[in-house]
């Protein structure tokens, strides 16, 4: 009778796995590779040209007009050559800076007249303000909100939709506000292109030019005092996604 294969042979059994110690460290997973720098460049390049076209010019100008400078002042010095050495990397970092600013501008006129685009705003400010990812105040029929941010300068209340529509959820949230806070600065902007309005891409430079009146303490407990009293959270109607309207800024 012939004898039957042996299947521990064939079929390799859990015993013979590789066994991992008690105390080694598990198997490092193969992480998803970011970008590189000049690719994300690139994007943004792209992205701009598609609606500034003139970016390449300004580009191009920026990166000769600071060659042409040290340049001449190399031959001023005698020393062209390491004139040119600094000249070039720094007409890169020129090119680099006006794409930076043109990219913003172009990431703004993209979103505008979005639901949401007032918020994507805030997401730009620098650090040393609060900002909340849904409005604190919206109209459910008009989709017209109200975002808010806490910084140094006191609370700000940014609106979104025309200026007939949004100034009765501006100035209901600043009644509470100032039921809550009676010592806290609250300023109020309209964004838009309206008379009296901030455009998109003008919002966080605003913000940032008010006058400081908090220490970074009083901004940490406004805030908490206004989670803690139960600001109001409104279910975000449908259209307004703050992470689809959050605009990229070339680095």
């Amino acid at each position: 009778m012939a004898k039957s294969p042996d299947s521990s042979k064939s079929t390799p059994s859990a015993a013979d796995a590789p066994k991992r110690g008690l105390f080694s460290r598990k198997p490092k997973e193969a992480k998803a590779k970011k970008p590189s720098q000049l690719k994300q460049i690139g994007e943004v390049f792209k992205m701009t040209r598609r609606s500034d076209p003139q970016v390449v010019w300004l580009m191009v100008l920026a990166f000769l007009g600071v060659v042409a400078v040290s340049l001449l002042i190399g031959f001023l010095l005698q020393n062209p050559i390491t004139g040119l050495i600094i000249g070039i990397p720094l007409g890169l970092l020129a090119a680099v800076f006006i794409l930076s600013r043109r990219a913003e501008r172009a990431a703004f006129a993209q979103i505008e007249n979005q639901p949401g685009a007032s918020g994507a705003a805030l997401g730009t400010l620098r650090r040393g303000w609060i900002t909340e990812e849904q409005p604190v105040a919206v109209n459910p029929r008009t989709q017209d909100a109200v975002f808010r941010a806490i910084g140094r300068p006191g609370v700000v209340l940014v609106s979104e939709g025309p200026s007939h529509r949004a100034k009765p959820l501006l100035d209901a949230e600043r009644k509470k506000l100032a039921r809550i806070l009676p010592n806290v600065t609250i300023h109020v902007i309209e964004s838009g292109r309206g008379e009296g309005q901030v455009p998109l891409s003008k919002i966080a430079k605003t913000m940032n030019k008010l006058k400081n009146e908090l220490t970074k303490v009083e901004v940490n407990a406004v805030s908490k005092r206004i989670s803690s009293l139960g600001s109001n959270r409104l279910p975000i109607p449908k259209g307004i996604d703050p992470y689809k309207a959050r605009p990229q800024r070339g680095r």
